[in-house]
């Protein structure tokens, strides 16, 4: 049996995946970047290959996909391929049905529309401020004394909305921050930033087609505030992958890896 990686090296976190050459993973590691991004992906690749008994090092793999923030820094890669590209094959791969993505990572968000056979058909990216990215989510979360999680499940429980008019993040956090020190209800200042950040999806989603429906990948889609707040601003149903979203450009980047290598076998 053959396997084949890939690494998502992100500004926030490194991922890595590993398929054999049926396409089933046989391994998947998330772990918080560190500063140097070639230290992190051999901590992903090495803690994904010791639960693959028959491989006993990255040079082992069949083929390796870097992808991500610091794709050019992975280690043993035989290529780099965008975050754009494996994304959208990555949730291809998870789920042929899915036609639209909105990538929500550290630093940016991103539009993706998928043709059929996992390509990319068009997309959008807003780069340029870190609001409604997972620092962002983040700075929220500090401002709430409260883990991710935990913030994440917050708005759920809101009966009003309390807007939140700052797009910067850290000006955000500012009127967070005082909205909580005048003892405003915490989950309707929530519930105020998630609809912010699904506003701020509003044009990603329509440059990546979507129609009906549209997929969360990324950390920030484990958000279930903001996946709600999704579902209203948007009016599109949000498709629950059928394994973790945030290992989507690992997953994308390693089934590219399977079918270069395979095709080069022939």
């Amino acid at each position: 049996m053959k396997y084949y990686g890939g690494c998502d090296s992100g500004s926030t976190y490194t991922k890595c995946v590993i398929i054999d050459e049926n396409g089933k993973m046989a391994a998947n590691v998330t772990l918080r970047s560190r500063i140097n991004s070639v230290l992190s992906a051999e901590d992903a690749l090495n803690k994904a290959i010791a639960q693959v008994p028959e491989l006993d090092s990255a040079k082992d793999l069949a083929y390796l996909v870097g992808t991500g923030y610091g794709r050019n820094k992975v280690p043993f890669a035989d290529e780099n391929i965008s975050e754009i590209s494996c994304h959208a094959m990555g949730v291809h791969a998870a789920d042929p049905s899915v036609k639209a993505i909105i990538d929500i990572g550290g630093q940016d968000v991103k539009g993706i529309s998928v043709d059929t056979d996992g390509t990319v058909r068009n997309f959008a990216m807003n780069d340029k401020c870190a609001a409604g990215t997972g620092r962002f989510f983040e700075a929220m979360a500090r401002a709430f004394e409260m883990d991710l999680d935990e913030f994440s499940r917050l708005s759920l429980k809101a009966k009003n909305v309390i807007p939140i008019t700052s797009q910067c993040t850290v000006f955000a956090e500012s009127e967070v921050i005082s909205l909580v020190g005048e003892g405003k209800p915490m989950d309707e200042i929530a519930a105020g930033i998630e609809l912010s950040v699904a506003k701020r999806c509003f044009v990603m989603s329509k440059k990546a087609g979507a129609v009906s429906s549209i997929a969360l990948t990324g950390g920030c889609a484990k958000n279930e505030g903001l996946k709600a707040a999704i579902e209203k601003v948007l009016n599109l149903k949000v498709i629950e992958l059928p394994m973790d979203p945030q290992l989507m450009g690992a997953l994308g980047a390693a089934e590219f890896a399977r079918q270069k290598g395979m095709a080069g076998e022939k």
